[in-house]
C-alpha cells in the first residue's frame, strides 16, 4: 500500500527530546515500512526515518516558535499533500482538524488520528460541519465528548518492543517526566513525593508559555536533593530515567487523550501512579500496573505501597497492549476499512 504520513512540524520525526505526536507518527511510520509498505512522510527536514522524507519545513517550529506563523506553514505543506495525493493510495493525518478544508480535494481516500482532547468548546461546530470524515480515536475516552463523529476505531499509541529495556528492581525515587505546565501537575507530583518521603527527580521540557509558572510554582520548590530537575531527555536518558525509578507519578489535571509516558514506563517495568483522568483507567490497570487515585492522599498512600505492584506484570502489559507493532496492525485494519469503504460498487447488468 502507498500510505502518506502526514505529521506535525511542531517537532522533528522522532523529537530529539519532548514531543508525543511526532514520536508516535515515527513509531508508525517504521512499523508500516518494516511491513512492506510504501511510506512517505511530510514532516520537518532534519526529521529521520526510512520512509520517503517530504520535507514540509527547515527546521522544527519550535526552532523558531517566537517568530514562525504555525498555521501557514501547516497550510502551505497541506497543499503540497493535495497535490502530491494521487500518488497515494491513502493518506494518514496526523493534524488534528487543520487539513479538513483540503480533504475534499485530495485524489484518494484519507483517515485522521486526532491526538488533542474533544471537549473544548467550538470543536463541535466545526466536526459537524465535516461529518464524514474517517476518525481515530487514541482513547475511549478521548471520543466520550463528541461519540457521534466518524470513529472507525480506537487505537491506543505504542512504542518498538525493543526501545526499553525492563527494570526489574526498584530505584529509590519517583519520577515526573513529560511538561512542566500546569495541566500536567509537577507542582503536585512534589507535594505527593515529600509528603511520601520518596525523593523526586523531574525530567520535562519547558515551553515558553509556561516559564511564568515554572519560575513562580515549581521553580521554588526544586532543591536540587529531595527534588531534582534533570531537564529533557533523548530516548536513552529516558530509558534509564524511567527504569531506574519506584514509580512514574502522573498527576494530570486534564482529559489526558492517552499519556504516552505511561505506557514508556510500563516498558520499562516501572508502575504508575497516576489520576483518575481522561484515558487514565485505560492505560493503567488499578492495582495490577499501577493505581489510579482520585487525590492527592491517596496517590501518597499509593507510593509508600507502589512495591506491591510487580514490574514484570508492568513489561507484560506493555507487551501485550502497547507494542508498535499492535498499533500498526490496528492502523493497517484502518486503512484496508476506509479504502473499502470508499470503493465505487461494482453494477451487476442482466
Amino acid at each position: 500500500m502507498r500510505i502518506a504520513q502526514v505529521s506535525t512540524l511542531y517537532e522533528s520525526v522522532p523529537p530529539r527530546a519532548y514531543g508525543g505526536i511526532e514520536r508516535v507518527v515515527s513509531w508508525l511510520t517504521e512499523e508500516l515500512v518494516r511491513a512492506g509498505h510504501e511510506v512517505t512522510l511530510f514532516a520537518s527536514a532534519d526529521s529521520r526515518t526510512n520512509a520517503h522524507l517530504y520535507a514540509a519545513s527547515e527546521v522544527p517550529l519550535r526552532e523558531i516558535e517566537d517568530t514562525a506563523d504555525p498555521i501557514a506553514l501547516h497550510f502551505a505543506m497541506l497543499e503540497d499533500v493535495v497535490h502530491r495525493s494521487s500518488a497515494f493510495d491513502l493518506v494518514h493525518f496526523h493534524v488534528d482538524y487543520l487539513h479538513f478544508p483540503f480533504s475534499a480535494r485530495l485524489s484518494c481516500p484519507h483517515v485522521t488520528t486526532l491526538h488533542w482532547r474533544m471537549d473544548v468548546p467550538g470543536l463541535a461546530e466545526l466536526y459537524r460541519r465535516f461529518p464524514r470524515v474517517p476518525l481515530v480515536a487514541i482513547s475511549d475516552a478521548q471520543r466520550e465528548s463528541l461519540p457521534w463523529l466518524n470513529w472507525q476505531d480506537t487505537i491506543h499509541h505504542g512504542l518498538p518492543r525493543g526501545l526499553f529495556a525492563p527494570v526489574y528492581t526498584p530505584g529509590s525515587y519517583a519520577a515526573f517526566l513529560g511538561r512542566i505546565a500546569p495541566t500536567k501537575g509537577p507542582d503536585c507530583a512534589v507535594e505527593i513525593a515529600r509528603r511520601a518521603g520518596v525523593p523526586l527527580r523531574i525530567a520535562a521540557k519547558i515551553d515558553n508559555g509556561d516559564r511564568d509558572y515554572h519560575e513562580r510554582v515549581v521553580a521554588p520548590l526544586i532543591d536540587g536533593k529531595e527534588v531534582v530537575y534533570e531537564g529533557e531527555l533523548d530516548d536513552a536518558q529516558k530509558a534509564a530515567f524511567l527504569g531506574g525509578a519506584r514509580a512514574l507519578l502522573f498527576p494530570v489535571d486534564w482529559p489526558e487523550p492517552f499519556g504516552l509516558v505511561m505506557a514508556e514506563a510500563l516498558a520499562c517495568g516501572t508502575p504508575v501512579i497516576a489520576f483518575r483522568r481522561g484515558s487514565v483507567a485505560e492505560v493503567i490497570e488499578d492495582g495490577e500496573t499501577g493505581f489510579v487515585v482520585d487525590t492527592i492522599e491517596e496517590a501518597v498512600d499509593a507510593l509508600r505501597r507502589i512495591g506491591t505492584i510487580s514490574r514484570e506484570r508492568c513489561r507484560e502489559s506493555f507487551e501485550r497492549r502497547f507494542t508498535a507493532g499492535r498499533m500498526a496492525r490496528g492502523y493497517e485494519a484502518v486503512y484496508e476499512k476506509v479504502l473499502h469503504a470508499t470503493r465505487a460498487p461494482v453494477r451487476l447488468t442482466p
